[in-house]
């Protein structure tokens, strides 16, 4: 069992990175991109012998408490088989 977890800036916090992207796919000719905001990704690797709430449950701690800095980032956590 896997978990994909993704982090990213709550609306309203600057992202300079983001803008910085943006520019150059302006840059590349795209210029219809109305933003770009940049993110984290995760895989968590878990025992196939926990049930899938569990497991969301364990990653979502990890996801609050390690992963995103609760602040300034969301983050959403998918329990996925094989």
């Amino acid at each position: 069992m896997k978990a994909k977890v993704y982090v990213t800036l709550k609306p309203g916090i600057l992202d300079p990175q983001g803008k910085a992207i943006q520019h150059s796919v302006e840059l590349m000719g795209f210029e219809k991109i109305a933003d770009v905001r940049q993110g984290k990704y995760f895989e968590v690797a878990l025992d196939d012998s926990l049930s899938a709430e569990d497991a969301k449950r364990a990653v979502e701690q990890i996801a609050s408490d390690v992963l995103a800095n609760p602040v300034i980032e969301d983050y959403r956590v998918e329990v996925v088989n094989g």
